[in-house]
């Protein structure tokens, strides 16, 4: 779970790295208040499309792990029942060559 948080909070420095960079270059760049507030919207929806499209990036991976444990927990259950199945099959064999040992020795015994 940590691994998550420390992605999340990666993308996170990321996007607020770019932003700043994005705000300063545009801040010191020799031009009119009104063209730098338009180049820092048009860059701020970009980034947000960025982010938008790395959050659904990430959660198409997330939901494909989650998937893939899903069915590796399914196949393991699956195989447990083989195992236990076969595990009392074998049992009841030793019980019944017990019985029929035990039943042998005490006829002739008699």
């Amino acid at each position: 779970m940590s691994n998550g948080k420390e992605t999340g909070a990666f993308f996170m420095g990321v996007l607020l790295g770019g932003f700043a960079g994005a705000v300063t270059t545009l801040l010191l760049a020799p031009q009119s208040g009104e063209e730098t507030r338009d180049q820092i919207r048009r860059r701020s929806i970009e980034l947000r499309d960025k982010a938008e499209a790395m959050l659904d990036d990430a959660r198409e991976r997330a939901e494909s792990v989650v998937e893939d444990i899903k069915q590796r927990a399914d196949d393991l259950q699956k195989q447990g029942r083989v195992v236990l199945k076969e595990g009392q099959k074998q049992l009841s064999q030793a019980v019944e060559e017990t019985r029929k040992a035990a039943a042998s020795a005490s006829s002739s015994e008699s």
